[in-house]
């Protein structure tokens, strides 16, 4: 069975957890949490719920274990560059049961496409806590929209549509 074959019986609509990690924001100027939401939404898929935390390594860890369960997928945005404050990619690469390599790849190859070489300073990833897809993303508000549009809602469905197997 093919690529065409796994879309066509993939989910049409997956339960999503939407996870801002800022020391900065608020739910009043969350813009890339909130795109992250409105994409989703848009493409027909369910937010089960939200959240928005500081960058600790711990306090990240322990919503993505306790959300994941719950949902088909977790999208996190934020933390992933390299300053001393930047830990979302230990926290969430640190509990992963198998990683997507090729995301980061990708994201980091259309970043490249739009920002040049400074696009290697973002650590996006992605990967499977059980059965949840966990997709890290930039905080960026256009990072995000080019992960959402270019990589995660093309394959959203196909993506949980493996993991349930």
């Amino acid at each position: 069975m093919g690529v065409p074959a796994h879309r066509k019986d993939a989910p049409a609509s997956v339960r999503c957890f939407v996870l801002t990690i800022s020391d900065t924001r608020t739910a009043a100027t969350d813009t890339s949490g909130n795109a992250i939401a409105s994409l989703l939404d848009d493409g027909g898929h369910v937010v089960a719920g939200r959240g928005l935390v500081r960058d600790d390594p711990s306090t990240v860890r322990e919503i993505v274990l306790a959300e994941a369960p719950r949902v088909d997928a977790l999208i996190a945005t934020g933390g992933t560059g390299i300053t001393s404050r930047d830990s979302t990619y230990e926290a969430i690469a640190g509990v992963l049961d198998k990683r997507l390599d090729g995301f980061g790849e990708l994201f980091r190859m259309l970043s490249y496409q739009e920002i040049g070489s400074a696009a290697m300073l973002t650590r996006a990833c992605a990967g499977t806590v059980g059965r949840t897809a966990v997709f890290s993303l930039p905080g960026s508000e256009h990072a995000v929209r080019l992960a959402m549009t270019r990589l995660i809602l093309p394959e959203l469905g196909h993506v949980v549509r493996e993991l349930r197997r």
